[in-house]
This record gives C-alpha cells, sequence and structure tokens, in this order.
C-alpha cells in the first residue's frame, strides 16, 4: 500500500432522536469530521434513521457511533425499530466473537443507546430518575476507568454534559460474567438517599458506552442553552442561577472542552490504530 494514499474508514451513525431537534447529531458529524482531517483520512460517513425508518447499518463499516435520542427506554420495548436495532447488536457481537475476522467493529453507545443496551444485556436496573439530570455535572472515575484508553487524560472527577431522565442502577453479577467493567459513576449527593447511577461500561473490547453526552460541545450547546425557547425552559425548570451555572461551565476550557476534545477522539483513534496497520519508519 502507497503510505501517502488516504485510507478509508467507513463510519456509520446511528440516530436515535426520533426527528427531534438536537445538538448530538452535529456535534458527532463535527468529530468524525475533525478526525478525518486530523487522520488524512478518507471518511465514508453514512447515517441511519433507526426510530423513524427502521434503519441500521449493515457490517460493512469499521466504526459505529450509536446516539443519544428522547423518550423512554423502557416503552419502546418490543417495538419494531427496536427489533431492527437490537438485531445489529447481535451482529456486531457474533462478527466480533468469530475468530476468523480479523478485523473487529468498534461501537460507541450515547445516552438513550447506552439505557437500551443495558436494558437489552440485562447489566442493571434501567428506571426512571426521581427528577430530570440536566446541565454540566462531575462524573467521577471507579479503578476500571482510570484505567480505561478511552478516558486517557480525563481528569477525576471529569465534567460532562447530562440530559436525561432515566438512569441504570444497581448493576447484576452478570455484568461480571459479560467481561463488562464499570468505568464512571454520577456525582456523590450525600443529602439524598438514591444510589448513584452508572455512567460508563465497557462492555467488551469492542463495545463501550456512556450516559452523558461526550459529543456535547461548548459553542454548541452555548448557543443551544442561550436561544429563548430553551433558556425559558431551563429557569422554569431549574432556576436562572442553574441557567448561568450551565453558560460559565461550559466556558471553563477544563470542562465541556476537555471532554469533547478527548473521548470521542480517543475512541476512534483506537478503533483506527486496530483497524488499520500504522507504517513503521525506518
Amino acid at each position: 500500500m502507497n503510505w501517502n494514499e488516504k485510507q478509508t474508514v467507513r463510519i456509520a451513525i446511528l440516530d436515535l432522536y426520533e426527528g427531534v431537534a438536537n445538538q448530538g447529531m452535529r456535534g458527532l458529524r463535527a468529530i468524525v469530521k475533525y478526525f478525518g482531517e486530523k487522520n488524512n483520512l478518507n471518511i465514508v460517513l453514512d447515517e441511519f434513521d433507526v426510530r423513524l425508518k427502521n434503519e441500521v447499518p449493515d457490517m460493512n463499516y469499521d466504526i459505529y457511533l450509536s446516539s443519544g435520542g428522547p423518550g423512554s427506554p423502557l416503552e419502546s420495548e418490543g417495538s419494531e425499530w427496536e427489533k431492527h436495532y437490537f438485531n445489529w447488536v447481535s451482529d456486531l457481537e457474533e462478527w466480533n466473537e468469530d475468530p476468523s475476522r480479523t478485523q473487529k467493529k468498534y461501537a460507541l453507545f450515547i445516552c438513550h443507546s447506552f439505557q437500551l443496551v443495558c436494558r437489552h444485556w440485562e447489566l442493571g436496573n434501567v428506571c426512571a430518575r426521581k427528577s430530570t439530570s440536566f446541565g454540566v455535572f462531575p462524573v467521577h472515575l471507579l479503578e476500571d476507568g482510570k484505567d480505561e484508553p478511552v478516558f486517557e487524560g480525563m481528569k477525576d472527577p471529569f465534567y460532562a454534559v447530562d440530559s436525561r431522565d432515566y438512569q441504570i442502577i444497581e448493576p447484576k453479577m452478570n455484568i461480571l460474567y459479560r467481561g463488562a467493567k464499570i468505568l464512571c459513576i454520577e456525582k456523590d449527593r450525600p443529602h439524598v438517599p438514591y444510589e448513584r447511577a452508572i455512567m460508563g461500561i465497557r462492555f467488551n473490547e469492542y463495545l463501550i458506552g456512556t450516559q452523558f453526552h461526550p459529543e456535547a460541545d461548548a459553542i454548541g450547546m452555548s448557543m443551544y442553552l442561550q436561544t429563548e425557547e430553551k433558556k425559558k425552559t431551563v429557569i422554569e425548570n431549574h432556576g436562572e442561577e442553574k441557567w448561568s451555572s450551565m453558560i460559565n461551565h461550559l466556558n471553563d476550557p477544563d470542562k465541556i472542552m476537555w471532554t469533547y476534545a478527548h473521548i470521542i477522539p480517543n475512541f476512534l483513534n483506537i478503533a483506527l490504530k486496530s483497524i488499520h496497520p500504522v507504517p513503521v519508519s525506518s
């Protein structure tokens, strides 16, 4: 192979936003675009509308990014789109478990996708939160998280955008049987009698998921929060102090900007090194 030629990397984004306006898809596209430019790659990027069109990718992609989305991760059980989605998950598992296939498939599951696969694999109790979690919050690394290559460069705690009405708590014993590792949990709240939610899991060597939004960038989120409609909603539900705090956190280079610049880029780089051999200079 001529190493001066651009390598082709095929990436699929599974869109679970069900047509709802969001910043997540924009963030994922921007990260993939920058990843391709930085590594001088020919990126083939395709998007699949999972919930409205029952679309899922085949196994002809190198890397898969499965997005967040609105609504309940419980009420969709048995739906047509979910059947297609879990068939795709099963195809991923079968591909990666086949020793004859040396080119493995890498996937990242974000927020709603993370909740779905945790329910599907029965890794914990997927349930409604007492109240909506929305804002910029600290995420605390566990021991496995401190050794996780995708979290390389992250501080403890690190900060992330959280937007959810549901959570994964009470990990079940078979999480250890499957070889999965809990990487991080939500902020400690000693003043409330609730178990801390799981915020990240390494499912196996090739599949990983986060409850938070690593694709959220400061500029996009700041613009989103300062729209008249969203600002009004946040203030009505959480107070003006909360809204101001979120804007300040977004502008802090050690918080959201740091998370955005590390977690998904780390994941993509790890996948790239496995997918394509790196030339060794003599």
